[in-house]
C-alpha cells in the first residue's frame, strides 16, 4: 500500500470515529418546549438534562478512547461501529441546556 493510499484510508477511518464530548456542538431546540414552565420547573429540568449530559459525556469519552485504540490496533473505530457513539444525545442535551438557560435568564429566575 502506498503512503498516499494509507493516508486516505486513515482519514476515512478517523472520520468515522467518535468525537470527544467537548468537541460536539449543540443543536437548536425546535419550537418552545419549555413554554409555561415555572422557574422551579425550569431549574429542575436544567438539573435533569445536565445530569443526562454528564452521563452521556462519560460514555462518549469511553467511545472516543475506544475508537482511538480500535483504529490503532485493528484499523477500525470499534466503539462507533458497535453503537456506543452518543454524539446525537450530547448535541440535543447541549441544545436543551442552551434553551433552558435562555428561558431562565428571560424569566429572571433566581
Amino acid at each position: 500500500m502506498t503512503v498516499k493510499k494509507f493516508l486516505v484510508l486513515a482519514a476515512l477511518v478517523a472520520a468515522g470515529c467518535a468525537q470527544q464530548p467537548d468537541r460536539i456542538s449543540a443543536v437548536d431546540v425546535a419550537g418552545d418546549p419549555y413554554r409555561g414552565f415555572s422557574c422551579s420547573q425550569l431549574k429542575a429540568e436544567h438539573l435533569k438534562v445536565s445530569q443526562n449530559l454528564e452521563a452521556a459525556s462519560a460514555d462518549q469519552k469511553k467511545a472516543a478512547n475506544g475508537d482511538v485504540l480500535g483504529v490503532f490496533l485493528l484499523g477500525l473505530p470499534v466503539s462507533s461501529m458497535s453503537g456506543n457513539d452518543k454524539e446525537a444525545t450530547i448535541a440535543i442535551a447541549k441544545g436543551r441546556i442552551n434553551e433552558l438557560d435562555r428561558k431562565i435568564l428571560a424569566r429572571k429566575c433566581k
